[in-house]
């Protein structure tokens, strides 16, 4: 591999000869001077070639000149030259004085979308959409931010898993199975690794974490839905209540704040035009009843139909909490036994209540936690009140059958949290590669 220099080191590097790499953002084809703007993964840089000219002013031959006026925007190529630094250059204070190009692929001159393309006709050419600084910082942010939840759970002696994505049976609910083909039988794609992070509570691996994808076959198309997604979950033993899960769940949140902050803050606020802050802990918790009264006497009626928060009902609970707390994030507890899995531990005091919360962050929510039900005989009448069969359900009771520890967890949207974090309006500009109901593609 040759040497190259990534962009983001020229200023520290020192004036001489050079080698970056990367792709052309634009050319300015002048009379005497042609200017090309190179970006690589780390920056930009200015290309300088000044036009040669005989005594009697005419242009010289030059092949490099020609070159550069027939680059197109996107074409990949390694230039060589001098490093100088000008603090008038207003491109990172360097600019490289050409001696050549060596193209490695050419673009077609026609770029498929542009600046103002809308969110579909970009994600058709997402590899082109993501050489936009803007859109590329996302992916980076999402490394920092999954690396500090990582380094969390490592340092807390969290056991990190990869459970299967191939299931026999529902983990929840079978209106939103992939059903697939499997042999001689059906298989269905795993809507969380719920069964089987619990089933390390048994196995006596007390605290484990997984980052992997989850698969939802739910018809909807908001701003805020995929069909395929990755899925942010960890599950702990010997929990008196929720409340244990949330300060886990708190306590690694302000850890990946801190690391996108501290490594990313800047260039947040430079693209995004975001203060990205840290929250305190311990967050504001809310019992839903009570959020349901707030928000009424703010004038909206959560709809009675469902015991649920609907997306109005949670932007007004945030906006309510930011203006008396002065926080981005809410946990609304105890909700009704109706509309929670049936592995949801039930109030000891109110079998109509689960110890469970959903934890909205800036108007939306992101993840659902609970205290799960380790007494088999409790779960095979909640599952039955759920209309599930205990008999499909034999192999995860089996987990309680042989002596299990207090437990609970929570899973959580990672492509949401990074909406939300950059205030975007779309889920699908923090998945590198969405899937929904009419896309499967690229």
């Amino acid at each position: 591999m040759s040497e190259r220099t990534l962009i983001k080191n020229l200023a520290a590097a020192s004036d001489g000869p050079t080698s970056v790499s990367g792709w052309v953002e634009t050319v300015r084809d002048q009379k005497k001077v042609q200017f090309v703007v190179l970006r690589d993964e780390s920056g930009a840089v200015q290309l300088v070639h000044p036009r040669a000219f005989g005594e009697d002013g005419a242009p010289l031959e030059d092949a490099l000149a020609d070159t550069i006026s027939g680059l197109a925007q996107g074409t990949f190529l390694t230039a060589t030259g001098e490093l100088k630094h000008d603090e008038r250059v207003k491109l990172g204070g360097v600019e490289i004085k050409l001696d050549s190009i060596v193209t490695t692929a050419p673009a077609i001159a026609e770029t498929p979308i542009a600046d103002d393309s809308g969110i579909d006709k970009r994600m058709d050419w997402r590899f082109l959409d993501l050489r936009v600084p803007k859109h590329a910082l996302v992916f980076k942010i999402q490394t920092t931010l999954e690396h500090a939840w990582r380094t969390y759970w490592v340092e807390n002696d969290f056991i990190e898993l990869h459970t299967p994505k191939l299931m026999a049976s529902a983990s929840e609910s079978r209106a939103e199975l992939f059903e697939v083909e499997y042999f001689d039988t059906k298989a269905y794609l795993a809507q969380s690794p719920q069964f089987f992070k619990q089933m390390a509570q048994p196995a006596g691996f007390g605290k484990i974490f997984e980052v992997g994808p989850a698969f939802r076959a739910d018809p909807s198309f908001t701003s805020r839905h995929a069909t395929e997604f990755t899925s942010v979950d960890a599950e702990i033993s010997w929990i008196d209540s929720h409340e244990d899960v949330m300060k886990m769940h708190e306590e690694l949140l302000v850890a990946g704040f801190e690391a996108v902050k501290a490594k990313h803050g800047a260039e947040i606020e430079a693209l995004y035009g975001i203060t990205l802050e840290v929250p305190t802990t311990p967050f504001p918790r809310i019992p839903l009843a009570e959020a349901k009264r707030i928000v009424a006497e703010r004038g909206y009626e959560v709809p009675r139909h469902d015991d649920d928060m609907d997306p109005e009902g949670e932007r007004q609970i945030a906006a309510y909490v930011k203006e008396t707390f002065g926080h981005d994030f809410v946990f609304l507890t105890d909700y009704a036994s109706s509309i929670r899995p049936f592995y949801h531990m039930r109030n000891a005091e109110d079998a109509g209540i689960t110890n469970s919360y959903d934890l909205v962050f800036n108007g939306v929510e992101i993840s659902t936690g609970a205290q799960r039900e380790h007494r088999v005989d409790v779960l095979i009448e909640q599952a039955k009140e759920k209309g599930l069969d205990p008999e499909e359900l034999d192999f995860y009771l089996d987990f309680f059958r042989y002596g299990v520890p207090t437990h609970g967890g929570f899973g959580m949207g990672l492509s949401r949290v990074l909406m939300l974090m950059l205030g975007l309006p779309n889920l699908r500009e923090t998945t590198y590669l969405f899937r929904g109901p009419n896309r499967l593609l690229p």
